[in-house]
C-alpha cells in the first residue's frame, strides 16, 4: 500500500489538477503527500547597468517557490499529512531522483502545466518521469475549471490493456493497489487486435461469385478465432483477479490502430482511469511508452496510470 505520495508542481494552475486525486489517494490509504518544486540552474543577469549574482537570484527564485508551495500546502486542510520540497537542477532528474531516493511509492502528475500554452507532455518532463521512475506515475489531464481540492472521485472503472504477454500484466498490481482506494473498482481488461486481412473493394467480382463469398468466410472465420483466442486469455486473467475478489469484465476490440482501439473502448464502458505498461513486447522491447502510451495520454480525458517494467 502507498506510503508516500509525490506531486510536482510548477506554479501553475494546471498542474495543480493533480492535487484532488492525490489528496484523495492519500487520505484513503493514510500516506503522507509531498508538494515538489524544481529550481532549473540560472545564469548571470545584467539589467540597467544592475548585477545579479546567480546565488542571489536562486535564493529569491526559492523564497518564492517554497512561499508558493506552502500557500498550496495551508489549502490541502488537515486530514493529509503534507510536507514541501524545492529542489535545484534539471527539472526531471531531479524529481526522478528525489522520488527514488525518498521511496515514493506514487507521483501524481498533470500531463502539461507551465500555464495554458506550455506542456508539460510526454517527451518533455512526464515523458522522462516515466522512462526512468521505478514507481507508478499517475497522470492526470488537467481542467480549466476550478480546482476542487475537497472533489472525491468518481466509482472507479479501470481499463485495462494487455497484448497477451506477462511483461504487460506487471500493471495489474499497481492498478489492483490503486482500485483498493478507490470507489466501487471495477476492471476492464481488454486487447486490441488488427482485422485478419485488409478489405479490399473489388468491384468486378460478382456477388455470387462462389470463390469470394468462400474467401469472405474464411476471413470471418480467421477474424472469430482471433477473437476467441483474445477472450480466452483475457478470461484466464480475469479469472486469476475475480479469485483476489476483484471485479473483472473482458473485452476485445478490433482496430489496426491499438491507442484509437483503447481510447474508444475507454469512451464505450465509461472508464474513470487507463492503466499501462510501458513495456510488454519482445523481452524490453518498448510497447507503449512513445507510441501507444504517448497517444493515449495525450487522447485521454481520463487518468492514465504508467508503469516502466524495471529489469531484473
Amino acid at each position: 500500500m502507498y506510503r508516500k505520495l509525490l506531486v510536482p508542481l510548477d506554479g501553475s494552475h494546471f498542474a495543480e489538477n493533480a492535487l484532488p486525486l492525490a489528496r484523495s489517494i492519500a487520505r484513503r490509504c493514510k500516506a503522507s503527500l509531498e508538494l515538489v518544486a524544481v529550481i532549473q540552474p540560472l545564469t548571470e543577469a545584467y539589467v540597467e547597468g544592475v548585477f545579479f549574482s546567480i546565488a542571489d537570484l536562486e535564493a529569491e527564485a526559492r523564497v518564492r517557490r517554497l512561499a508558493y508551495l506552502e500557500n498550496v500546502k495551508n489549502q490541502m486542510g488537515d486530514e493529509v499529512p503534507v510536507t514541501t520540497r524545492v529542489l535545484e537542477g534539471e527539472v526531471a532528474g531531479s524529481l526522478c531522483g528525489y522520488a527514488t531516493a525518498e521511496g515514493v511509492d506514487l507521483v501524481v502528475m498533470a500531463t502539461h502545466g507551465r500555464g495554458p500554452v506550455g506542456r508539460f507532455w510526454l517527451g518533455s518532463v512526464a515523458d522522462e518521469m516515466v522512462r526512468h521512475a521505478p514507481m507508478p506515475i499517475l497522470l492526470v489531464r488537467p481542467e480549466p475549471e476550478q480546482i476542487d481540492l475537497a472533489r472525491e472521485p468518481a466509482p472507479a472503472k479501470i481499463l485495462l490493456p494487455l497484448d497477451g504477454t506477462e511483461l504487460a500484466e506487471h500493471i495489474i498490481e499497481p492498478a489492483a493497489d490503486l482500485a483498493a482506494l478507490l470507489p466501487g473498482a471495477q476492471f476492464v481488461l481488454m486487447r486490441v487486435i488488427k482485422s485478419a486481412v485488409p478489405v479490399y473493394a473489388v468491384p468486378d467480382v460478382p456477388v455470387a461469385d462462389q470463390e469470394a463469398h468462400a474467401l469472405l468466410a474464411r476471413v470471418e472465420e480467421m477474424q472469430e478465432e482471433l477473437r476467441r483466442e483474445a477472450n480466452d486469455y483475457l478470461e484466464s486473467v480475469a479469472n486469476r483477479m475475480r479469485f483476489r475478489g476483484l471485479s473483472v469484465h473482458t473485452a476485445v476490440a478490433i482496430d489496426d490502430n491499438p491507442a484509437t482501439g483503447i481510447l474508444r473502448e475507454a469512451e464505450v464502458v465509461g472508464a474513470t482511469m487507463i492503466a499501462l505498461e510501458t513495456h510488454g513486447r519482445r523481452g524490453l522491447a518498448r510497447l507503449l511508452l512513445g507510441s501507444v502510451a504517448d497517444k493515449v495520454v495525450q487522447g485521454a480525458h481520463v487518468p492514465v496510470l504508467v508503469q516502466r517494467l524495471v529489469p531484473a
